[in-house]
C-alpha cells in the first residue's frame, strides 16, 4: 500500500486483533470473520451453448468471461430472478465476481450466492471477494479453480453492519474515479494506434511531401499518388509463394523438434513488432526438409483466419506453413512494403470477405495487389521516418499502459484496505459535485495518482506524434 500512498491519506483503526485468516491478517477488534458457506447458499449455472443464443433474447447469459460484463449473449428464458453473486469457477478469470440482477441466466462455469437473509450488504460482500480469492485459486490445467467446495470455505471480515455501507460507498465513489481514468488511457492507447496507422497510411501512399504534384494512381482504393512515384504489383517485384506443411500433420517425427523455427499465423500476429526474432515451435530436420524455407529478411503474409493481411519480416532462417505467404526476391525495401501492407490489412480483410466468402487470401490476390514504389533514395527517407513515429508512439503506448498497471494497482490497495480494515473510512462523506474536472478532484496531494494522471501529457512527444 505504500507505494499508492494509502499509509498516512487513511486513518486506522485503534485497535486490531490477528484474524488468524489468510489474506486478512490483523483486523479490527469489533470485525467478525465468517465464512461464505455461513452468509449464501451456493450453487452454480447450468450448461448453455453458443448455439443457444437468440438475436432477439431478453435475458442475458453470464459466462466465464470478464469482457462485455461477463454477458455472453441472450436467450428468451430466464433461470435466476434475484439479486445475486456470480463468480467464475474455472479458467484464467477463476475467482472474478459480479454483482447480478433480475432476471438472468448463468452458464455451468459460474457459481452463484444467494444471501441468507436480508441484512447482507451484498456490494460490501461482493469487493470483499474481488479482494480475498485471489488466495483461494488452485492452479489447473486450464489456469486455475475455485469450486463450490472452496468457495464455501473463504472466509470474509464484517464490520458492524452500520459499516459496511459507508465502505462500499467510499469505494464505489474511489474506484469509480480509478475506472474512468483508466477508460480515457485505454482511449488515449486506442487513440494513438489509429493516429500511428493513419501517419504510416500517408507515408508510404503519399510521401512525405505535401507540396509535391499528384496523379491519379489508376486504383481507386490507392487514390492519387505522387507523380514521380510508379506503381506496380507484388507479383511484378517479387515472387509471391505460399508456406507448406510437413505431412502428416500428426507425425511427431516431424514437428516439436529443434532444427527449424516454424512459423503459423499465430506467430506473425501475436505482437505489434516488424521483425519476426524467434518462434515458439521448431521443426525437426525431417520435417523442415519436407518444406520450403524462407530465408533471414524474407517478408511474410498472413493469407488465411480472422487475422488474415498481417505482415512480419523473418530475423531467422524459418519454415512456414501454409497459412502464411512469402515475398522472395523482392526488389522493393522491404520495411517499406511491410508498412505498406499493414496500412491495408483491413481493407484485405474486407475484400476477401466481399469477394468470394472465405477469409483466404490466395497467390493470385497477393501478387495482385498494387504497391506504390518511390525513388529509392525517398523509400529509404520514408523508412526513417516511420521509424521514429513508431518510436514516439510506442514511448506514449508505453506510458499509457503505466498509467492504467498503476491505476489498477491502485484500486486493488484501496479494496484491499478498506474490507480488511486497514484504513478506517467510517467518517467518510461523499463530497458535494463541484465544476472541478475529475482529474483535478483526483489531485488533491496524491503525487502518485498526479503522475498517473500526466503519464499522457508529455508535450514534446504529444507534439512530435501530431497529437
Amino acid at each position: 500500500m505504500d507505494k499508492v500512498g494509502l499509509i498516512g491519506k487513511y486513518q486506522t483503526y485503534p485497535e486490531y486483533k490477528d484474524s488468524g485468516v489468510i489474506g486478512l491478517d490483523k483486523v479490527p477488534t469489533d470485525w467478525n470473520i465468517l465464512k461464505v458457506k455461513y452468509l449464501f447458499n451456493i450453487g452454480r449455472g447450468r450448461v448453455i451453448s453458443e448455439q443457444e443464443l437468440e438475436d432477439d433474447g431478453q435475458y442475458p447469459v453470464y459466462s466465464s468471461q470478464t469482457k462485455n460484463n461477463g454477458c455472453l449473449g441472450y436467450i428468451n428464458t430466464f433461470d435466476f430472478d434475484c439479486n445475486q453473486i456470480t463468480w467464475t469457477t474455472d479458467g484464467a478469470n477463476a475467482g472474478t465476481v459480479f454483482l447480478r440482477k433480475g432476471k438472468h441466466n448463468c452458464t455451468n462455469v459460474c457459481g452463484t450466492l444467494q444471501p441468507k437473509n436480508i441484512h447482507i450488504h451484498m456490494k460490501y460482500i461482493l469487493y470483499c471477494l474481488e479482494y480475498i480469492t485471489q488466495f483461494y485459486k488452485r492452479p489447473d490445467t486450464n489456469g486455475a479453480k475455485i469450486m463450490n467446495n472452496e468457495m464455501a470455505e473463504i472466509c470474509v471480515a464484517l464490520p458492524p453492519c452500520s459499516d459496511e455501507a459507508v465502505i462500499a460507498n467510499f469505494l464505489d465513489h474511489e474506484t469509480a474515479k480509478i475506472d474512468t481514468l483508466i477508460d480515457k488511457q485505454q482511449q488515449l492507447i486506442k487513440l494513438l494506434k489509429e493516429k500511428r496507422q493513419a501517419v504510416i497510411s500517408h507515408a508510404v501512399t503519399k510521401g512525405l511531401n505535401p507540396n509535391a504534384p499528384k496523379r491519379d494512381s489508376g486504383v481507386e482504393w490507392l487514390g492519387e499518388v505522387p507523380e514521380h512515384w510508379e506503381v506496380s504489383k507484388f507479383g511484378y517485384v517479387s515472387q509471391v509463394v505460399r508456406g507448406g506443411s510437413p505431412r502428416p500433420a500428426g507425425d511427431p517425427t516431424l514437428f516439436n523438434g529443434d532444427y527449424s523455427p516454424w512459423v503459423t499465423v499465430a506467430e506473425i500476429t501475436k505482437d505489434d513488432e516488424v521483425y519476426l526474432t524467434s518462434t515458439e515451435t521448431f521443426l525437426t530436420k525431417k520435417g523442415s526438409d519436407q518444406c520450403r524455407i524462407f530465408k533471414s529478411g524474407t517478408l511474410l503474409l498472413s493469407n488465411s483466419g480472422a487475422t488474415l493481411g498481417v505482415p512480419s519480416i523473418l530475423n531467422v532462417d524459418a519454415n512456414a506453413n501454409d497459412g502464411v505467404v512469402g515475398f522472395e526476391n523482392l526488389t522493393l525495401n522491404s520495411e517499406f512494403a511491410y508498412y505498406y501492407l499493414s496500412s491495408l490489412t483491413e481493407d484485405l480483410r474486407e475484400r476477401v470477405k466481399q469477394g468470394s466468402g472465405q477469409p483466404n487470401l490466395n497467390t493470385d490476390i497477393v501478387k495482385g495487389i498494387s504497391v506504390p514504389i518511390p525513388p529509392e533514395l525517398e523509400v529509404k527517407a520514408i523508412v526513417d521516418s516511420i521509424r521514429k513515429t513508431r518510436d514516439q508512439f510506442k514511448k506514449l503506448t508505453k506510458k499509457a499502459f503505466l498509467g492504467i498497471e498503476l491505476l489498477q494497482e491502485r484500486r486493488t490497495a484501496l479494496i484491499s484496505a478498506a474490507v480488511t480494515g486497514k484504513i478506517d473510512v467510517r467518517d467518510w462523506v461523499a463530497p458535494e459535485p463541484s465544476n472541478n474536472t475529475m482529474e483535478s478532484r483526483l489531485r488533491g496531494n496524491d503525487a502518485e495518482l498526479n503522475a498517473v494522471v500526466d503519464l499522457n501529457k508529455d508535450a514534446d512527444l504529444s507534439k512530435e506524434a501530431g497529437l
